[in-house]
């Protein structure tokens, strides 16, 4: 369900996208790396009472997109928009009920708000990794989400200014990546905005982000290394029905 409130304009202005020529040929450089074509589902509503982010995260995609390097003819980011007042069929396919919502993967990586801030850097290093097969994971990590039995569903609660939030999401989003590559794409991983999706934050009683949450259960206050996340996807994946 979609909260309907005002946001503070403190914290709206943490959702402003600036960028200034430097920074965009930054991107380029950044985003140079991009192998091959990645597709993302961007879901939104032009209703600022349900979203108001939704201008902002539509802004922000064009950025990448435009910054993205051609692969053939096309650029390497490539989005289908939907929006909520009009693609209901597609809203209700794909499970989406908040807005701004990306998904990646076909939903297996997913992010529930605007990648605002600090959390910018973890969403383009998701974006090249996806076209390079380079997620970073040790061997042992990687045969293990292979085999991995059960589901597991990686919540990372973030806000923009967290110096520590996008090491959390590129770690989740990894484990997603590598599931979905080599195992049974049983491990999915949500990045949750707090502030555009308070309920969220309260339903855990967030008081400090990252806060990471598997299979409704929270389970690291801050980030973990990757051996403990590992450890505590596979105890709690054991246990899902």
């Amino acid at each position: 369900m979609v909260s309907e409130y005002v946001m503070p304009p403190y914290i709206e202005e943490m959702f402003r996208v600036e960028f200034t020529e430097s920074d965009i040929e930054s991107l380029k450089d950044t985003l140079k790396d991009m192998k091959s074509k990645v597709r993302l589902k961007l879901f939104t509503s032009g209703n600022k009472a349900k979203c108001f982010s939704c201008v902002e995260t539509e802004r922000l995609i064009d950025v990448l997109v435009s910054a993205s390097p051609l692969i053939g003819s096309e650029k390497a980011i490539l989005v289908e928009r939907f929006d909520m007042e009009k693609d209901h069929d597609v809203f209700k396919k794909y499970n989406v009920e908040r807005v701004p919502t990306i998904l990646l993967l076909e939903g297996a990586i997913q992010y529930l708000g605007m990648p605002a801030g600090e959390e910018i850097k973890a969403f383009i290093e998701t974006l090249i990794r996806l076209t390079t097969n380079d997620h970073g994971l040790s061997n042992d990590t990687v045969e293990e989400l292979a085999k991995l039995e059960g589901k597991a569903v990686i919540e990372i609660i973030v806000t923009p200014p967290c110096p520590y939030c996008p090491y959390a999401a590129l770690l989740a989003n990894m484990f997603a990546y590598v599931s979905s590559m080599y195992g049974a794409n049983n491990v999915m991983s949500v990045i949750v905005e707090a502030y555009e999706n308070p309920d969220i934050a309260d339903k855990y009683a967030v008081t400090t982000v990252p806060t990471i949450v598997i299979n409704g259960r929270v389970v690291f206050i801050g980030l973990p290394y990757e051996k403990q996340l590992l450890k505590a996807v596979k105890r709690l994946a054991a246990l899902y029905t």
